[in-house]
């Protein structure tokens, strides 16, 4: 395949593709990610008229994720930029400014713009990075939370070291639950607290205080006087993972109402239109690795409180008010990310959008973004052929899409095709929702190597999305097959359920039955299948290899491969060990062990490469570490990819999620059987 020189320049902060060489329609290249942009967070202006959305990309020359600010008005017209960088942008009640976040020079602030000049300017002087802009119905006051770094005399007092002394650096004295975090590393104590400062700038003051996390956006009340906000004040609040209420503060003195009191989670905080109506997310904790997230509404103190989606059997992601009269959802439902609508006295949930997504760039995870006013909703509208662009839609109107960002690029580009199957599962029956990726230019008469890519999570879902990682492949010649076996969202909670006590288990039946339903299509290869899967994905495909030798090879991305260590050394390990396990590992080994990968490396005949981010805290690289090491010892051909830097979010970094799918591709071709005809000896 011819490969193409390229340049790129950096404008706005997104990236802007140049081809410097010719310009016919040819196969997606590794090089295309960083050409890719997509819409983030859009935020519609109180009257529905205009929409601000963080307009993102790729820099080519910093490898990272880069976005500015852009706006348009909701019929499509006037698209201009609003900022070379920033996020989290939030209307005034108003519609006359825009608040937002950006860093310049090492330091994040909260920065204004007035729509009536154009002015823009920064209002805070702070220390650390604000989030979650909230303002105050007057447009007077901007809510906001902080990490506050705790106050905590060090455990010894060292002597001062003499002047121009090489002293080691300081021991860090860890004594904290929670003292490291995936994409973070090891974090200072600190806790995160709500601060108000006037929308016209000046000094930020904050309203909370204790050794407590204050966590998501702040709302207000009508008459401005307070804000509510999710927390775990309980003393061992450390050790309930998912427990939080509702608590009202005032912003003249910090007094503080408890407004809900259960077992479980209570978050989101959303009061309606004239402030007398109080929605929020949560649900009552049974104890199960997975709960259907529901929505409740109550008076404005949570009073009279009644779940408004009780019955309505998948999780409510995200809500907004239309007005007083209703809410608009978020929910994922087999394979697919949904906006809906219900009225806040009860009722049916509406269907209003089923194409929201295009935001998770690499993997096509389900999930996406909406707000909402006057009655319309502006959300990210992803399909097969891009990543997400902009739409806009009214509950009794028909859908818009305002933009094509990647279009310029993608329209050139030959693309994989993207066919939805349903197989019933050799261990019950169920149906398993899956989707083949074919070649382009795929022949139905040749033979084609087969890629079986399998979701983490586990409680996730894959769907009809846009996929680089998954592009890259068919590019590569694979038909590439992804599912949501037993144990994925969007399914109700019994099926993800199944796997409760039993992962890694009958979600293997699933997998190979979808494998079986595509070989049985025609144009596989059978000689020459291949498996590879990330983080849940990657501990299900390190199961495979110890269950069947069907598969020439393997590549375990991020994996679990001892459920036992990876409990004690994993970030969240209060919550894995809690909600995933029947005991602690002292306390029911064997669980963890028949559970483990590792159990059967005895069985493990097929070449299995491990691939991980040096610094992953979610799955840590001794995972994958106990596999390689025991594949070595056992003389099972083997290798290890280690992407220096790279969190368990691998493709934080474009350059990361190429090195993943080219070393991969490049593992699977050493293995392959070469007396078959398809795409990639074709050329």
């Amino acid at each position: 395949m011819q490969r193409f020189a390229l340049a790129f320049l950096t404008l706005v902060g997104t990236s802007l593709f140049v081809s410097v060489a010719r310009a016919e329609t040819r196969d997606f290249e590794p090089m295309d990610v960083f050409a890719l942009e997509w819409v983030d967070s859009p935020q519609i202006s109180p009257d529905g008229q205009r929409i601000v959305y963080a307009r993102t990309g790729f820099d080519v020359m910093k490898d990272r994720k880069r976005s500015s600010l852009w706006m348009i008005d909701a019929d499509g017209r006037q698209h201009r930029p609003l900022a070379a960088s920033g996020s989290g942008a939030a209307w005034s009640a108003d519609g006359r400014r825009i608040a937002y976040v950006a860093s310049t020079d090492g330091s994040t602030q909260i920065r204004m713009h007035w729509l009536d000049g154009g002015q823009d300017a920064s209002i805070t002087r702070l220390t650390g990075s604000p989030g979650n802009l909230s303002w105050s119905p007057d447009g007077q006051w901007l809510a906001f939370t902080l990490r506050v770094p705790a106050d905590e005399a060090p455990l010894a007092s060292m002597p001062k070291a003499p002047k121009g002394a090489e002293w080691a650096a300081p021991v860090k004295v860890i004594d904290r639950v929670i003292y490291r975090i995936d994409g973070g590393g090891y974090v200072d104590p600190g806790y995160t607290h709500v601060f108000v400062v006037a929308a016209d700038g000046g000094a930020a003051r904050q309203i909370t205080s204790g050794k407590h996390n204050f966590n998501g956006r702040p709302a207000w009340s009508a008459d401005g006087k307070s804000v509510i906000v999710s927390a775990n004040l309980d003393a061992d609040w450390e050790y309930q993972p998912t427990e939080s209420d509702l608590y009202r503060f005032a912003i003249s003195d910090g007094a503080m109402t408890r407004l809900t009191e259960r077992k479980g989670p209570d978050r989101s905080p959303l009061l309606s239109a004239d402030g007398r109506q109080l929605a929020w997310l949560g649900y009552d904790d049974m104890r199960h690795p997975y709960q259907t997230t529901r929505l409740h509404v109550g008076n404005a103190d949570a009073g009279n409180a009644r779940a408004l989606t009780d019955g309505f059997d998948y999780s409510i992601d995200a809500a907004a008010w239309d007005g007083n009269r209703g809410l608009w959802l978020q929910f994922d439902d087999h394979g697919r990310t949904v906006l809906g609508w219900i009225s806040a006295s009860g009722g049916k949930v509406e269907r209003i959008a089923e194409d929201l997504g295009g935001i998770e760039i690499g993997r096509p995870y389900t999930g996406g973004d909406f707000s909402a006013a006057a009655g319309k909703v502006a959300y990210t509208r992803g399909t097969t052929a891009a990543p997400s662009n902009l739409g806009v839609v009214a509950r009794n109107g028909k859908a818009r899409v305002l933009t094509d960002l990647a279009g310029n690029l993608l329209e050139h580009r030959k693309l994989g095709q993207v066919e939805e199957i349903t197989v019933k599962s050799s261990a019950d029956g169920r149906a398993i929702q899956a989707w083949i990726v074919t070649p382009p230019g795929f022949d139905k008469s040749k033979k084609y190597p087969l890629l079986l890519e399998i979701h983490g999570g586990p409680f996730a879902a894959y769907g009809p999305g846009f996929a680089p990682e998954i592009q890259l492949y068919a590019a590569q010649g694979y038909v590439v097959v992804y599912a949501n076996p037993r144990g994925s969202t969007g399914y109700g909670s019994e099926f993800a359920n199944l796997i409760e006590n039993a992962y890694p288990g009958q979600d293997y039946d699933d997998l190979m039955s979808v494998v079986d339903a595509t070989i049985a299509r025609g144009s596989i290869d059978t000689d020459n299948l291949f498996v590879t899967g990330g983080s849940g994905g990657g501990c299900l495909t390190a199961w495979i290899v110890g269950h069947t030798d069907r598969f020439r090879a393997a590549v375990s991305a991020k994996p679990v491969i001892n459920w036992a260590s990876f409990v004690l050394t994993a970030d969240m390990y209060p919550y894995f060990s809690q909600y995933w396990f029947d005991g602690m590992p002292w306390e029911n080994p064997e669980n963890y062990a028949k559970r483990s990968p590792l159990h059967y490396v005895d069985k493990v005949n097929t070449p299995t490469m491990m691939l991980v981010g040096d610094d992953d805290h979610r799955t840590p690289a001794s995972e994958a570490e106990q596999f390689y090491q025991a594949l070595k010892l056992r003389k099972i051909d083997t290798a290890m990819v280690r992407i220096p830097g790279a969190s368990h979010e691998i493709n934080a970094r474009p350059s990361n999620m190429i090195a993943q799918v080219l070393n991969s591709i490049a593992w699977f071709e050493k293995h392959r059987a070469r007396a078959t005809t398809g795409k990639a000896n074709a050329d």
